[in-house]
């Protein structure tokens, strides 16, 4: 079942792809208590990230974008974005050149309730990348890019 550890680059592969694992299960954690204590399921929460990170790209998503993100049907999409806009969590937009489209945005509540969960995270994320220098942070980037993209793969490869 595991690989040969018999060199040292086999057991730091290992060790790595046993680091990426532990990474996925106390990110889900801390998705599955926040989701839990605000009343939300799994997949609002997996929402609520697609909508954040899209602002901070300066690209906020539609209702479909969000369909497609999750691999959700619109319909099943429209009933995560109902259930996070009855939280307070996100709200839609009219887009102003074109008031047929809609933009999904974090609301007040939603900015409020993420900082207040996980600002401490943030806090110590940094003070863990200001230990690292400039082109290390860059190689872990392109590891975390990569590895993301290999999984996403995967799971489309599986049919999840």
């Amino acid at each position: 079942m595991y690989p040969d550890r018999s060199t040292p680059r086999a057991a730091l592969e290992q060790d790595v792809e046993a680091q990426v694992r532990r990474l996925t299960v106390e990110s889900q954690r801390l998705a599955h208590t926040f989701a839990g204590r605000h009343g939300l399921h799994a997949t609002d929460f997996e929402a609520l990230i697609h909508v954040m990170d899209a602002e901070g790209r300066g690209t906020p998503l539609t209702p479909g974008d969000l369909a497609a993100a999750l691999g959700l049907t619109s319909g099943a999409a429209t009933a995560v974005v109902d259930r996070l806009e009855r939280h307070e969590l996100v709200r839609r937009d009219r887009d102003d050149a074109d008031r047929r489209k809609v933009h999904l945005r974090f609301a007040e509540r939603g900015v409020s309730l993420s900082l207040e969960f996980f600002g401490g995270l943030r806090e110590t994320s940094n003070a863990l990348m200001a230990g690292f220098s400039d082109d290390e942070l860059t190689t872990v980037h392109r590891f975390m890019t990569q590895m993301s993209d290999v999984l996403a793969a995967h799971g489309e490869a599986v049919g999840s």
